[in-house]
């Protein structure tokens, strides 16, 4: 999921009433909410697409779910007792305990990867032991109904708590909304995936549920049938052309070594659920995923094969 919704989870568990273990706590679940993305940093040396198969794995992994509260409680503990020896100190911060500092922010880290679980993107929760993906499929990547949700939560408990009135009460029911609308989409996935999935032409290997980034009752079908094409459709069913079906696209055979082309190539193969090959105008070969297939983003997941010809699958 996107930062603001991992930061408002932080901030609404902490109004929930876990600020209240700890000085610094608020810290420690924002922060610690946000820490898995430290990956990002991989932008400033990896090339190209070649971060796909870097991002969501080993800072989302086991190993970082102890490590980064450990180093985030030793830098927050740190950061009091400099304070402390300044004179800067806040007089109204609760005493800094380290332990709570670790274990917030070891819950504040572990609500990043299951949020993250929640989109068709992915995580790998076992990195560095095992590199399988894990798809929930459940939320777009920016749920704007969560935002009001978790956003306004969070300012309302904070108006009730300089008011002197209950403020851990908002925090709580609105936690609890959140895990229910969380559970409903989850449902309209599980039907679109299984029940009317598998009950449809052409009949799938696989199916997709795609959440959409308003309409959260709506769920793109991606499916793969069994001569290994992808398919799209809306919730209804109408065809909408991705890749194959599309106007001027021609799909080529994917390459038997595709993920030894380069290093774009390795981690786009790693990185991929549902790849196909399309030809180039020069007749050489694009690897695309079907999941980013919409003309707003499917450049920035793919990549070209330049000394590869197109082997063009027969039209259907």
């Amino acid at each position: 999921m996107d930062n603001i919704t991992h930061s408002l989870v932080g901030a609404l568990l902490g109004q929930a009433g876990l600020k209240k273990k700890t000085g610094l706590a608020m810290p420690a679940l924002i922060i610690g909410a946000n820490l898995p993305d430290v990956d990002a940093a991989c932008f400033f040396w990896l090339e190209g697409v070649e971060h796909l198969g870097f991002r969501r794995g080993i800072t989302h992994g086991p190993i970082a779910w102890l490590l980064l509260p450990l180093m985030l409680a030793g830098l927050l503990w740190g950061y009091d007792r400099w304070q402390e020896r300044r004179g800067t100190r806040p007089k109204d911060r609760l005493p800094v305990n380290f332990k709570w500092l670790f274990l917030l922010g070891f819950i504040a880290t572990l609500s990043h990867p299951a949020l993250d679980w929640l989109n068709v993107y992915g995580v790998r929760f076992l990195e560095p032991f095992s590199s399988q993906w894990f798809y929930g499929d459940t939320l777009f990547i920016i749920d704007v109904w969560l935002w009001v949700l978790l956003g306004f939560a969070t300012w309302f408990s904070l108006r009730r708590e300089r008011q002197g009135g209950e403020w851990m009460r908002p925090a709580r029911i609105a936690i609890a909304v959140a895990l229910a609308y969380i559970g409903m989409n989850w449902a309209i996935t599980y039907y679109n995936e299984t029940v009317r999935g598998t009950s449809s032409e052409p009949y799938p290997v696989l199916a997709i549920a795609s959440p959409p980034p308003l309409a959260f009752w709506v769920r793109e079908r991606i499916i793969e049938s069994a001569d290994g094409r992808w398919y799209s459709t809306t919730w209804s069913g109408e065809d909408i052309g991705y890749g194959y079906r599309a106007p001027g696209i021609v799909l080529c055979g994917m390459p038997d070594d595709a993920g030894a082309q380069s290093g774009e190539a390795a981690a786009f193969m790693l990185w991929s659920r549902a790849p196909f090959a399309e030809r180039a105008t020069d007749g050489s070969v694009i690897l695309r995923d079907a999941r980013f297939y919409d003309p707003r983003a499917r450049d920035r997941f793919a990549v070209s094969l330049p000394d590869v010809k197109c082997e063009e699958l027969p039209s259907r």
